[in-house]
């Protein structure tokens, strides 16, 4: 049995914080897991910045409900998941991501969760689990699924290193230049080309 793990911001649906920061104005959140590969550090970054504008969940949900999944993504995902079990692993959180997972058919996603105050700022983020995109990939391959990895970023690459195969979707030159061992693709159709490349070698 094949399983594909694919990531969800940049891959499936836009980066939830550069939306945010165009429609707010505020550069600083423009910075993701494309630039900064420390995810802890990242993810301090942003809630210090979001504390000093006074911004809480519901603006950033807001926003959210304003986005839909990036063109072609709900059509790739719906013909992927004829073929192949689907798994969703992403470093953003169950309250930022269901809104969209809804409009793209509610696949299964594995993230994580924020914790917002009685006035809707947010105060902390828990990870469901260190590492917690490998480490999926790691029990998915105990219970004996060949596993196909893609996705775009710095916080993708383990997972994609562990899974049998792994592949770069849309990938900003840095990641290229860095992990050179991956295929890159740029679009649905050679990420899907990619995606029978593999199975067919695993």
């Amino acid at each position: 049995m094949q399983l594909v793990c694919l990531d969800l911001e940049g891959v499936l649906v836009p980066e939830i914080w550069i939306e945010f920061s165009q429609r707010t104005g505020i550069p600083e959140l423009r910075r993701t897991t494309r630039d900064e590969p420390d995810y802890d550090k990242l993810m301090k970054y942003r809630l210090a910045i979001l504390a000093q504008h006074k911004l809480g969940l519901p603006d950033i949900q807001k926003v959210i409900a304003e986005m839909g999944p990036m063109p072609g993504a709900k059509d790739f995902l719906d013909d992927l998941r004829q073929r192949f079990q689907v798994i969703i692993l992403s470093d953003t959180f169950y309250e930022f991501a269901m809104p969209l997972m809804q409009q793209l058919g509610m696949p299964t996603l594995f993230c994580h969760k924020l914790e917002s105050d009685s006035s809707g700022m947010l105060v902390n983020y828990h990870l469901r689990m260190p590492n917690q995109k490998r480490e999926s990939v790691k029990r998915f391959k105990e219970l004996n699924f060949k596993t196909i990895a893609a996705g775009d970023s710095y916080n993708d690459t383990a997972m994609l290193g562990e899974a049998h195969a792994g592949i770069l979707f849309h990938p900003p030159e840095n990641v290229i230049r860095e992990f050179p061992q991956y295929p890159v693709t740029m679009n649905y159709a050679e990420l899907d080309a990619e995606i029978r490349k593999a199975s067919a070698r695993i």
